[in-house]
């Protein structure tokens, strides 16, 4: 039998990496594959359509689906983090504790990504942070957002601005334009398009003004967790319309080989893990009694309650006019495993 051939856009992932290495293949399938940095994964998709098979936002795809944008998720979730964790904030700021950022300028890359969607849901639920007590900040241009693709607007009733051009999310922070921001980016090595923290990476700020909210991360990851059972994703697989409906049985044949890729990568996790740190097992050993022995389950089930609180989440923010139904956004023939 000829083997399908698909476009396939995604970030790097180690638990993806034996399907990207051809160690794994999707029974039937070919991928072409193209790596790519999340932010412009998404705008590309979103925009253009350009790939059959694609690594996409959740909240961006709630959003695309409720206006009728043709495309349809596996329950693969590649990326998962505690996103509310990842703010830093201006020691002029005066916050010492997330309830204190009632009040306060909070950055964003995007305003409908889904870690802002996260970090505001988690503000308000468990700080007591309304997300209409804040002033929103938004990096991205029109043109190069989420939103840029699906008709984004600031929900009634949102303080929003928008960064200018000539700064960043991290160019703010460092000089105290905004008290708080996620700004890991403005670290990392690589760019992208889309990002400008990545490019303007502070103009001559002193950064040794600039803390984590959340000074221990593996304390703040240990309470979300034990409150809400979960680890939050923030990206899914999906497959666009035409794909699906011409050949539906590419869903169970590419969520089988995602499944095996991330069996394959907890296999060898522990050698690795080993040989790389000091400490590997006991590190190991730690973050399973914590998380359990698969912090990233796959499949509707295992992860019923944070998929139904993306969607509440989503709602409940004036991004989706209504709660999305969870059998009408996974494909059908694995919307059960």
């Amino acid at each position: 039998m000829n083997r399908l051939t698909l476009s396939f856009i995604t970030n790097a992932n180690e638990r993806i990496q034996p399907l990207l290495d051809g160690i794994v293949q999707p029974e039937g399938i070919e991928l072409i594959t193209t790596l790519s940095d999340p932010s412009e994964t998404f705008w590309r998709q979103l925009n253009f359509e350009e790939f059959e098979v694609s690594e996409m936002s959740l909240s961006s795809y709630l959003i695309a689906r409720s206006k009728g944008m043709d495309m349809i998720m596996l329950p693969v979730f590649p990326s998962r983090r505690f996103m509310h964790a990842q703010l830093s904030v201006h020691v002029d700021a005066g916050v010492q504790k997330p309830e204190d950022l009632v009040g306060k300028r909070i950055g964003v890359g995007d305003y409908q990504q889904t870690a802002s969607l996260w970090t505001r849901g988690v503000l308000e639920h468990d700080f007591g942070v309304s997300q209409y007590k804040v002033e929103w900040y938004m990096e991205r241009t029109e043109e190069l957002s989420h939103g840029g693709a699906t008709g984004f607007s600031p929900p009634e009733g949102i303080s929003f601005h928008r960064i200018p051009a000539d700064k960043s999310l991290a160019s703010m922070l460092v000089n105290n334009a905004i008290d708080a921001a996620p700004v890991a980016r403005a670290f990392r090595r690589e760019t992208n398009f889309i990002d400008r923290s990545t490019h303007n990476r502070g103009q001559g700020g002193d950064w040794s003004r600039v803390k984590p909210l959340f000074p221990d991360l593996m304390a703040e990851g240990t309470r979300f967790f034990q409150k809400h059972g979960y680890i939050p994703a923030n990206h899914g697989y999906i497959i666009r319309g035409d794909v699906y409906r011409k050949y539906p049985w590419v869903a169970f044949n590419l969520y089988s080989a995602f499944v095996k890729a991330k069996e394959l990568y907890y296999e060898k996790l522990a050698d690795s893990i080993s040989s790389g740190l000091i400490f590997g097992p006991q590190y190991l050993a730690q973050t399973r009694k914590i998380f359990g022995d698969d912090p990233f389950p796959y499949g509707v089930s295992a992860n019923r309650e944070m998929l139904e609180t993306i969607v509440e989440l989503s709602h409940e923010q004036g991004l989706t006019p209504a709660k999305m139904k969870l059998e009408d956004l996974f494909a059908a023939n694995v919307f059960s495993l």
